[in-house]
């Protein structure tokens, strides 16, 4: 019994450990136990070895990311050539509800790359599993409530004063999406526990398999069998559950024995401050996901719905596409920023920071070019209405700015995750979004007649502002402050490893 109160006590010491040695070696602010060796390693070694960190998390969440958005793309390709209303009516269904719903759903996961970060920093490696299933828990329940907006999409989109006829297709559009969120709620919760141990290689394979089945079983079930619409919906389930399946067989099977441990009594207990973190993830990047939702709803009640719809949809998800690699690195740098802390090494996780800062800037600016010289080329890829690729021709240089500032914003953000600063990022998200950017934008597009592109410079504006101020708070930060409030955050939650063993149900 007394061995087993010692061994609580090293691990409930070890963040506060790695903390003191920042004391005991007299660094300066910002410091950590191995500033010195990292000093003396050079910036050259120091750089080298952070990359390596970096792309080992962000490699297999950009091709996850690229996977499952690429999804979308296809079927938004094969839906153009079904037909205009079908494209509008898939495009209204996932840049408006599955948007909506996604952004719960990824942002209250975003507690889990926090916790489960830090925890993996602090070797606290068994918690990682129990807060795996209290996510699904969550997770899983807020689905549940989520359901009546699939099932009354049709009437829902007839109130807010959509197209009928767009409404229509969009309600049998969104009840094939219910088994695609329940995918997307499993993958968000394994992807931010494989990844805070960057063990999310496996990821990448499924991610190929995913991209590929989808667009055989498309190309399969609409173009040779006809099957329309329901052949694109079904190919996007059966494609989203594969990397779901992948991942469970790969962690249920032994491949993190340190980490899963099986099913445990304990995911049922202290639910409430991990919902209360969960609450304040989901408000901070629903807030981020919902603005081109906006964006979408907005042009939705000028002239010309169809084409209006058709052309920004495809410009939303061509910046989709850089989004992607931008939402990789903000999932690499809450693991980075969260492996540090959790460690208590201030100073690496200030390298981290300015790293994946200067990486992912360094390719958003190299698309911004690449989307100026060949803007509107891209467009006949989704559609062949001449009508559709003059709109988005026309709406390109304001993509490219999109792309620009997405490069940075997202990245910032994901400082926020790693930190547990998600309730301070909401407010500053609905200052400068909601406060900001969106009445802009509805004045410049309504008000001064820009129309759409009135409104896209509006909330590019709001955009921008956000930026400058998540930069602001980041460079002051002191970070040897954020490494105590770690260590009292993991204490805090922290239970016994060997009675979590005791009470687990089996492992597999």
């Amino acid at each position: 019994m007394e061995k087993r109160e010692d061994e609580h006590n090293v691990l409930l010491l070890a963040p506060r450990l790695a903390a003191s040695a920042v004391a005991e070696n007299g660094l300066i602010r910002g410091g950590d136990a191995g500033g010195r060796e990292e000093e003396e390693a050079g910036l050259g070694r120091r750089l080298l070895e952070e990359n390596r960190k970096l792309w080992k998390v962000a490699g297999p969440s950009i091709c996850m990311r690229f996977s499952g958005f690429g999804v979308t793309i296809i079927s938004l390709a094969f839906m153009g050539h079904i037909g205009a209303t079908e494209l509008a009516a898939f495009a209204l269904v996932s840049t408006v509800l599955m948007r909506f719903c996604n952004g719960i759903l990824l942002g209250m996961a975003s507690a889990l790359e926090t916790l489960c970060g830090q925890s993996y920093g602090a070797q606290q490696y068994h918690m990682l599993g129990i807060y795996l299933q209290r996510s699904w828990i969550i997770l899983s329940s807020c689905a549940v409530l989520m359901l009546p907006i699939f099932l009354f999409t049709e009437p829902l989109l007839i109130f807010i004063g959509q197209d009928p006829k767009i409404a229509a297709i969009a309600g049998l559009i969104s009840v094939w999406y219910i088994p695609i969120m329940f995918a997307n709620l499993c993958n968000f919760a394994l992807q931010m526990y494989l990844q805070a141990q960057s063990k999310n290689l496996i990821v990448t394979y499924l991610a190929f398999v995913n991209l590929g089945t989808h667009l055989f079983l498309s190309w399969l079930l609409t173009i040779k069998f006809h099957f329309g619409l329901a052949g694109v919906m079904s190919s996007m389930v059966i494609s989203l559950w594969i990397p779901v399946s992948g991942q469970l067989i790969f962690v249920f099977c032994g491949a993190c024995p340190l980490t899963w441990t099986g099913f445990s009594s304990e995911a049922l207990t202290d639910l409430f401050p991990i919902i209360k973190l969960s609450l304040s993830s989901g408000v901070m990047l629903c807030l981020e996901m919902w603005y081109n939702t906006i964006l979408v709803l907005l042009t939705g009640y000028m002239k010309n719905p169809e084409v209006t719809l058709d052309a920004l949809s495809i410009c939303l998800n061509i910046n989709g596409w850089e989004l992607m690699i931008s939402m990789g690195f903000l999932s690499a740098t809450g693991v980075r920023v969260a492996n540090e802390l959790g460690a208590g090494s201030a100073r690496r996780a200030k390298f981290a920071i300015i790293n994946v800062v200067t990486t992912s800037f360094s390719i958003g600016l190299a698309l911004f070019v690449f989307f100026l010289l060949f803007r509107g080329k891209l467009s006949y890829i989704f559609t062949t209405s001449e009508e559709v690729a003059a709109a988005v021709a026309d709406l390109s240089p304001l993509l490219a700015v999109s792309i620009l500032l997405n490069s940075v914003q997202p990245v910032l953000s994901g400082v926020a995750v790693g930190a547990g600063w998600q309730s301070v990022v909401a407010y500053v998200n609905i200052t400068t979004y909601y406060l900001i950017g969106i009445p802009l934008g509805a004045i410049l597009g309504y008000v001064l007649g820009y129309h759409v592109k009135g409104v896209w410079v509006g909330m590019l504006l709001g955009t921008l502002v956000q930026t400058i101020v998540l930069l602001f708070i980041t460079i002051r930060t002191d970070w040897d402050k954020q490494v105590e409030a770690t260590r009292q955050r993991l204490n805090k939650w922290y239970i016994d490893g060997n009675r979590e063993k005791a009470d687990s149900s089996g492992s597999p």
